[in-house]
């Protein structure tokens, strides 16, 4: 899949750092397959949930969360937040 884009990994990574290492092995992944479909992705990411439009991801032990926009039909993945696990639970993102 085609991940657009890493920037915002490396800008959580820099003021997380401790989430660096969770968030290469997702991008590695994500590089190196195609999924067809959502359950396809969940045979990977089990833990990845649908919510609304967005493909909600938990990394790193579930403190992470990945809020992306799944195009299947293309192969891309469009990166729309990455979040702590309390900044998702505000709900900010929803707006």
């Amino acid at each position: 899949m085609h991940v657009i884009t890493r920037r915002r990994l490396n800008e959580f990574a820099e003021k997380h750092p401790d989430a660096r290492s969770s968030l290469a092995r997702w991008y590695t992944i994500m590089r190196k397959s195609r999924f067809p479909n959502f359950a396809q992705l969940r045979e990977i990411f089990p833990h990845a949930d649908q919510v609304g439009k967005f493909t909600v991801f938990n990394i790193g032990g579930n403190k992470v969360r990945l809020i992306a926009a799944v195009h299947y039909n293309r192969s891309k993945i469009y990166i729309r937040h990455v979040l702590t696990h309390q900044e998702y639970d505000a709900g900010k993102w929803k707006k």
